[in-house]
């Protein structure tokens, strides 16, 4: 066997470099040991303490109370546009226009009500009220007009309905 005799320049600078990986082998297994209790000091703040839940198991448990009110939500939001879309079709626009429909005679007891819906479809109530009787008339409203001849307190009553009842 031969042996290879290296000079001692390059003896030490093999035992340098060796140290010099030794260090830093210790030096990332410090690095590591410290990280390790870090972990091990984190993992018991989110185990479970007595009979208290865990960290982890209480995030679980909000996170599923979070899940259910957001179906919640999601369910009411249907309700509610399904409400909206039903009050559309109500009789929500009313308008009441009070007069006098003979003169002098009879003072204002005769009147004209619009009761309309979003789509300004609905009805306009007249009662005439004269000195011996009492008439009423219903005509039927679609889209803000009537197929009967409307007189000019009907047409305001609706025209008041379509507005908001604003007189």
């Amino acid at each position: 066997m031969d042996h290879v005799s290296l000079d001692s320049s390059a003896r030490d600078a093999l035992v340098l470099a060796g140290l010099a990986v030794g260090v830093l082998a210790l030096v990332l297994a410090a690095v590591a040991l410290r990280s390790l209790r870090r972990m091990r000091r984190d993992l018991t703040l989110l185990g479970a303490d007595g009979d208290a839940p865990s960290f982890v198991e209480a995030v679980a448990r909000k996170t599923e109370e979070v899940t259910a009110l957001r179906t919640e939500v999601d369910d009411l939001a249907a309700l509610l546009a399904r409400t909206r879309t039903e009050l559309a079709d109500a009789l929500r626009h009313v308008s009441v226009v009070r007069y006098d429909a003979f003169g002098d005679m009879g003072g204002r007891l005769s009147f004209s009500a619009a009761m309309l819906d979003d789509g300004g479809d609905g009805l306009v109530l007249t009662a005439i009220h004269g000195r011996s009787e009492t008439r009423s008339y219903i005509k039927g409203v679609k889209g803000g007009t009537s197929e009967a001849s409307l007189s000019p307190e009907e047409q305001q009553a609706v025209s008041y309905a379509l507005r908001g009842g604003q007189s």
